[in-house]
């Protein structure tokens, strides 16, 4: 079980300040450049994430039609053709100018309600060699359990929120039991107080 200073350290991020945000909307997703048989082992991914969290999924949101937007491409230079896509994501050149000098293979964009409460995630893969190695249900959990909340950009540097059991690869148990936590409808859907992390470990104590 985690402790609350395990607990903030998910949540503080690089330059130090503790963030912590969940969605506060039903989440309709999309996703762009894979297969039927992906498309269902994402959409798996997501509805066993959903079941654990409590959260509602929905086909539409009202304000953006899709919220929670999934890209899977080959190259970064492939966005600049999404139509709309530099409406949704603010400099989208100049990030993805960026992104491609790090070599990066991903990245995730939030936005936000006015409380503070996720209302939109758009998740970015480039199948270079590395991800395309990665077993599908493993990319699918991993990136969803990324766009439940907003961990901190460290989060997960160390150690990744999955685990193996058997020749099953599952969310880890204190990630989970966390997630549950999360979502306590109790619980504000946003907070950059530290002492956050105290009411989400007092709750993931009353969960297991």
């Amino acid at each position: 079980m985690m402790d609350a200073s395990e607990i903030e350290a998910l949540f503080t991020r690089s330059a130090g300040q503790f963030t912590f945000a969940r969605w506060g909307r039903p989440i309709a997703p999309v996703v762009f450049g894979v297969t039927d048989e992906t498309l269902s082992v994402i959409k798996g991914a997501l509805e066993a994430v959903m079941a654990l969290s409590g959260h509602k999924m929905a086909e539409t949101d009202p304000e953006l039609g899709s919220n929670l937007m999934m890209f899977f491409f080959r190259d970064w230079d492939e966005l600049p053709e999404v139509p709309g896509l530099d409406r949704l994501v603010p400099d989208l050149g100049p990030l993805l100018a960026r992104l491609k000098q790090a070599d990066a293979n991903q990245y995730r964009i939030f936005h936000f309600d006015t409380d503070g409460g996720i209302k939109a995630c758009f998740v970015f893969l480039r199948m270079e060699e590395n991800l395309s190695a990665v077993p599908a249900e493993t990319l699918a959990l991993s990136q969803i359990v990324q766009s439940v909340l907003l961990w901190s950009d460290m989060a997960f540097k160390d150690r990744s929120p999955l685990a193996v059991a058997g020749e099953k690869t599952i969310l880890r148990p204190d990630i989970a039991g966390l997630i549950r936590a999360a979502y306590d409808p109790v619980l504000p859907v946003a907070s950059s107080d530290a002492s956050h992390a105290l009411r989400l470990a007092a709750r993931v104590g009353l969960s297991q």
